[in-house]
């Protein structure tokens, strides 16, 4: 029988602190990253070959587009970690969540039915992180915090909340109440927009797979690989975009 639940399903307690499959994949994703910046920093060569190649031309790819929108090479660079993390941290979650075993290993647990009844649900080991909304809404809290912090260090606290809450005229404190009021629907359309397309990616794939397994999910497989791109890039992007204006003149 096939299960879906939109809640990550929690596979064990630390401390009475629930540890669901969403977050160990998230926890995976972060070893994965440490050991490639490890790999990658130890190895460093000043010609380089083989992987280096592909990070350089990743990230001269990524600066060259961080400076055209900012302006400049410098303010690319100084707000590049902070892209890049992002970037990276979601792009490989969301190619982990498609990988053998993802989904398809892990345990059945005993459950209550609507009637009264024991039902026995199979519970996945590894999930997708970014098919939890806590995840994504986690996320979009960090990235607009982070906005907001980097836009307070540029133009000066002052400066930077007067965008917000400004006593000049009418209009400017009613402007200025809106652009505060966007900063929380900034947080939910980043959570919902992520969530929303990998949590569909999973469905489809475990309907597709549950209703014929041989080959025929070799084609969305390919299009969750490309959707799990794209979903990263548009939320590295759009984190850049409100970087770019929280550190610009009002």
């Amino acid at each position: 029988m096939l299960h879906i639940q939109i809640a990550a399903e929690k596979i064990t307690e630390v401390f009475g602190f629930p540890i669901t499959n969403a977050l160990l994949t998230s926890w995976v994703v972060f070893a994965v990253l440490t050991a490639l910046v490890f790999f990658l920093y130890r190895n460093i060569r000043m010609v380089p070959a083989g992987i280096q190649n592909v990070f350089e031309a990743a990230t001269e790819a990524f600066l060259g587009l961080m400076e055209g929108m900012f302006g400049s090479r410098e303010k690319a660079e100084r707000y590049f970690p902070l892209i890049a993390t992002i970037f990276f941290f979601v792009v490989i979650s969301n190619w982990l969540g498609i990988l053998p075993g993802v989904g398809s290993i892990g345990f059945f647990e005993e459950h209550a039915g609507e009637h009264g009844e024991t039902e026995r649900l199979f519970v996945p080991l590894f999930r997708s992180a970014a098919s939890d909304l806590n995840f994504t809404l986690a996320l979009g809290v960090i990235a607009v915090l982070f906005v907001n912090f980097l836009g307070a260090s540029e133009l000066g606290i002052g400066k930077h909340l007067a965008k917000y809450f400004s006593l000049k005229n009418p209009i400017d404190f009613f402007v200025g109440i809106l652009e505060f009021i966007s900063e929380f629907a900034k947080m939910v359309s980043f959570s919902f927009r992520l969530f929303g397309n990998v949590f569909a990616g999973e469905v489809l794939l475990a309907i597709t797979g549950f209703l014929a397994p041989y080959l025929v999910p070799v084609p969305f497989l390919g299009l969750e690989v490309f959707v799990g791109f794209i979903q990263a890039l548009v939320f590295a992007m759009l984190t850049m975009v409100f970087v770019s204006i929280a550190v610009s003149q009002h």
